[in-house]
């Protein structure tokens, strides 16, 4: 079973895994969020078999959300978009 300091350093690397989003600040948002979500949720669990699934729980999304920063890193855009390019019309 996790240990409170394990819980804060599983809580952290959530945090430091949303800022590998690049400049999308909804997915940054988006995983801040659902990280605060998740473990004020979890605070009040005293059962031990159900705090030892929520632990893997969380390791197994913080999995997750660290291969999602690897391919975003892999498709965001760097550049302006071909369409951004092109001089603005006045109409």
């Amino acid at each position: 079973m996790a240990s409170a300091a394990e819980a804060r350093a599983l809580y952290r690397a959530f945090l430091r895994c949303a800022r590998h989003f690049g400049t999308s600040y909804n997915v940054k948002e988006y995983v801040r969020r659902r990280a605060r979500q998740g473990f004020a949720e979890a605070a009040g669990v005293s059962d031990a078999s159900e705090l030892q699934r929520l632990w893997e729980q969380g390791r197994q999304q913080l999995e997750v959300a660290r291969r999602q920063s690897l391919v975003y890193d892999l498709y965001s855009r760097r550049h302006k978009h071909a369409m951004e390019l092109l001089p603005k019309q006045n109409h």
